[in-house]
């Protein structure tokens, strides 16, 4: 990340956290949000003025943004990385380390519990986080102004905030000259917008969770939206998705006030092409209807979900090499990936294909969505460094089957010890609906397997075998 200018923050911040509050919760109920989205605080995290310093819970920010942060209890440090960044603070020390340099902080970490609180000002320093607070309602405001390039077929540009301005806007440009946006809505799998002027949207797409942008610029709200869609006091509405499965939700806000602009959110399940149709004639259209999208298929083919385990923010396991496990488990599923669209009888989703981190709930959401026949998530396996071998894991009676048929060729594909099949009440086993097993692929705790579990040799075998027990059970010749 390029080293920020912090004149003007040091202005700002002189100004806004001139607080009379020392070294206590602040009062009030005080609340984070992340690009328009209040953060859910642990209980021992909350907020704390130290020194005219707002201190906040970095982990819960930082994991919101995907970003990878660990936490050594020995050192007593944190370290943050994301993009190239690598940033290091000390609990109790004033000075931090952003990519080896040393940087002063306005005031040291702290923990509270097992929560580490540092100033709000430092992330908006050397995060690139715009940074606001609320000295009425006691709430600090970030917004994380990086985001991808459109991967539509429309040159796209955009406004680089994930979801919404630092604080709720109210509509008060009422200048005849804005469009009003008077319908949203999705079906057919395509968003529509209803507008009474022509507009120029900015459309593009973020990662990490996978979502779709589009801004609409000198734009305001209707009084009213169709078919329900109601606003709240902030200009914030939204409406679940559930008949298709690439998105679970679509939430609109008055971004900006000035200029006014509307953004909406399209929440995707996984990385979508998409088409944007504009005749300027009050009517805009984001085609999600591409032919590039994975979607359920009435045409015979089995769908199969590969689930490549943790990824970005949770990077899982470390092998005894530093390496971690969610970059394991991503390159067999890439491989399993491959392998599967050669096979014109199976339909293959994966729940990521990068280093993000979608959440349990959202993997299983995943997989209901495409009506999944078989679900089956890779994993690296740590214990002691003795530990070596393979195992298969199941919740749910009607998954035995598939435990096994893949077990099998999980022992002969990675030349591994045997450790049986188990069972475990593991989130994405137990909470799908479809036959579901968890494949631990070697020890990386152990010397011997994690050598090879890094090998393309060993990967492309495993991946091999994944796809032919896969081919057995579903019964694909």
């Amino acid at each position: 990340m390029k080293q920020k200018s912090i004149a003007a923050f040091v202005f700002m911040f002189m100004f806004l956290f001139s607080f009379t509050q020392i070294g206590h919760a602040a009062a009030g109920g005080t609340s984070i949000y992340l690009d328009g989205k209040a953060l859910n605080l642990p209980a021992n995290g909350q907020v704390q003025i130290v020194n005219g310093n707002v201190m906040i819970p970095f982990r819960v920010v930082a994991e919101e943004l995907g970003f990878d942060v660990n936490w050594d209890n020995k050192a007593r440090t944190v370290t943050i990385r994301q993009s190239g960044t690598t940033l290091t603070m000390i609990v109790n020390e004033t000075v931090a380390e952003v990519n080896g340099s040393k940087v002063k902080l306005p005031e040291s970490p702290m923990l509270a519990k097992d929560t580490t609180l540092v100033p709000m000002r430092f992330i908006g320093e050397q995060m690139g986080l715009k940074v606001s607070w609320d000295n009425e309602t006691k709430s600090a405001y970030l917004v994380n102004p990086h985001s991808d390039s459109g991967s539509g077929k429309q040159d796209t540009a955009g406004s680089s905030s994930q979801t919404q301005q630092t604080k709720p806007a109210s509509n008060s440009n009422s200048s005849s000259n804005l469009a009003s946006v008077s319908g949203i809505g999705f079906s057919e799998n395509r968003l529509t917008i209803a507008l009474d002027k022509n507009v120029t949207p900015h459309v593009f797409t973020i990662s990490g969770p996978e979502r779709l942008v589009i801004d609409l610029p000198q734009a305001k709200f209707a009084e009213t939206l169709n078919d329900g869609h109601l606003l709240d006091s902030s200009q914030n509405g939204s409406f679940d998705v559930t008949d298709y499965p690439d998105v679970s939700k679509v939430r609109y806000s008055l971004y900006s006030s000035n200029p006014s602009t509307i953004r909406i959110v399209l929440d995707l399940n996984y990385t979508v092409k998409y088409q944007v149709v504009n005749e300027n004639n009050g009517l805009i259209i984001v085609d999600l209807n591409t032919g590039d999208a994975v979607v359920p298929t009435d045409n015979g083919q089995k769908t199969v979900v590969i689930d490549a385990g943790h990824g970005g923010s949770d990077p899982g396991a470390s092998s005894v090499t530093k390496k971690k496990e969610k970059e394991f488990t991503l390159a067999v599923a890439l491989k399993v990936e491959q392998l599967l669209k050669e096979e014109t009888k199976i339909n293959v989703v994966l729940t990521r294909n990068s280093d993000t981190y979608p959440t349990l709930s959202d993997r299983v959401k995943i997989a209901e969505g495409v009506n999944a026949d078989i679900f089956i998530s890779i994993h690296g396996n740590a214990g002691s460094s003795t530990a070596s071998g393979v195992e298969t894991y199941y919740t749910r009676a009607e998954s035995s089957n598939l435990a096994k048929t893949m077990h099998k060729y999980l022992v002969q594909s990675s030349g591994l010890s045997d450790r049986k099949v188990r069972t475990a009440s593991l989130h994405v086993t137990r909470e799908t609906t479809m036959p579901a097993v968890l494949l631990e692929c070697g020890y990386l705790s152990n010397k011997s397997d994690a050598a090879l579990m890094y090998t393309d040799d060993f990967q492309n075998k495993v991946a091999q075998g994944i796809v032919e027990g896969i081919k057995e059970y579903l019964g694909i010749s």
